[in-house]
């Protein structure tokens, strides 16, 4: 593709075009270039290309075609300058940090983000020196109030993972550039189809691109895109020298995942919705957590901050991790799994996967409930998914 008519393309065309370069054999669809290394025409080059007089191609650790198609093309689609694209997406966020941040360094985050990234923060960044501060995600005189002379970078997730709580990412823009504090923020619920936070001020935005960017659960991938110094540069120097690489075959399917973004993520949004609104109507239901229901605290923020409400719907059962599991149990459609963004609906259970590993304390503070379920609404018929579901709540009634 003509690299200087990609500013003028639309989301969707940049989304099946932006990154491609042809080689001379003339392909259609993009390479997957399966090699470690590559070969120079003489020293000269190879000692150039090392030093990086000379761009190119060196070792697939931190150099590769595919890859690098992959990292163009996101970048495009988040309207960022560079990306860098690792090995998971718990690997994008350990990248940034340990690019960008050093001993004595503070960064305060939201309390409800991921729970492996607590983890990473309170168990092997503590060890380095950094100190973190945990603040609600949506109270903007906590993240004020968080702020120390030290304080270098402010970290969340929008909407957050699993309450679908929303961040007024310009306020905290404002708020983070008034004091030389660096916005990072976590993409991975809505993807540039719905949500684009350089747009509103963001200085990085961080994805696990295992989820709504494959869109089929096959691989496992991350990437942080933002400028070129502290992508290019910094970011890109700890993946040459410490390799959490993302593999070339992982970038290609990564690559057709985004040919389809938009479409899957109208869609997903457009099941989610429906399903919000009867899930409220469940007698065994005590609250729904989605953005796009008139129910939902920041519904107008959600409205002017994203294309649409996104595929996740949390909500919260009467009767605790009994009636939680009950209802998974009794599913026969819906897989139960961890994983999220996938074409297959599934659900999980918070207090016990993906947040299992905190404290009673650290998941009361995120506001983990017993109760709590999370589904992330795939491309199956709705009322498939409903009649599912509806054989739980049967057995709880």
């Amino acid at each position: 593709m003509d690299s200087d008519a990609a500013p003028e393309l639309g989301f969707a065309s940049l989304a099946v075009r932006a990154g491609q370069t042809r080689t001379v054999e003339g392909e259609h669809a993009e390479p997957i270039f399966a090699t470690s290394s590559f070969v120079f025409a003489n020293a000269a080059e190879a000692a150039a290309r090392f030093s990086g007089a000379l761009p190119g191609n060196i070792y697939s650790r931190f150099t590769n075609p595919t890859v690098r198609m992959f990292q163009e093309r996101l970048a495009a689609l988040e309207g960022g300058e560079t990306c860098i694209a690792t090995a998971s997406g718990m690997a994008a966020i350990l990248a940034t940090c340990m690019a960008l941040l050093k001993s004595g360094d503070h960064l305060v985050s939201a309390s409800g983000v991921f729970g492996t990234t607590l983890s990473l923060f309170n168990q092997y960044l503590s060890k380095f020196g950094v100190a973190t501060t945990y603040v609600r995600l949506s109270d903007l005189s906590a993240w004020e109030t968080a702020i120390r002379p030290e304080t270098r970078l402010f970290y969340l997730e929008t909407p957050s993972n699993p309450l679908m709580e929303l961040a007024d990412i310009q306020a905290l823009a404002d708020l983070a550039h008034a004091h030389d504090i660096l916005l990072v923020v976590d993409n991975c619920f809505c993807t540039p189809a719905l949500q684009q936070p350089f747009k509103l001020g963001a200085d990085l935005v961080i994805h696990s691109a295992t989820k709504y960017l494959d869109g089929q659960g096959r691989c496992v991938g991350g990437a942080v895109v933002g400028d070129q110094q502290r992508v290019g540069v910094d970011i890109y120097g700890f993946l040459r020298t410490a390799g959490p690489t993302m593999s070339p075959f992982n970038a290609w399917v990564f690559l057709k995942g985004l040919e389809t973004l938009r479409l899957r993520m109208r869609a997903c949004s457009e099941s989610a919705l429906q399903l919000a609104q009867w899930l409220e109507m469940q007698p065994a239901v005590e609250r729904v957590y989605y953005p796009g229901l008139r129910s939902h605290p920041q519904y107008e923020l959600a409205k002017r901050q994203q294309n649409a409400f996104g595929g996740i719907v949390s909500f919260d059962l009467r009767g605790g991790r009994e009636a939680a599991w009950a209802l998974i149990d009794n599913t026969r459609l819906i897989s139960i799994t961890a994983n999220l963004g996938d074409a297959k609906t599934t659900i999980t259970h918070p207090a016990t996967t993906t947040h299992g590993r905190l404290t009673p304390e650290e998941r009361e503070r995120a506001g983990i409930g017993e109760g709590l379920l999370r589904i992330s609404v795939g491309l199956e018929e709705l009322m498939d998914i409903q009649c599912d579901l509806e054989r739980g709540f049967q057995r709880l009634a």
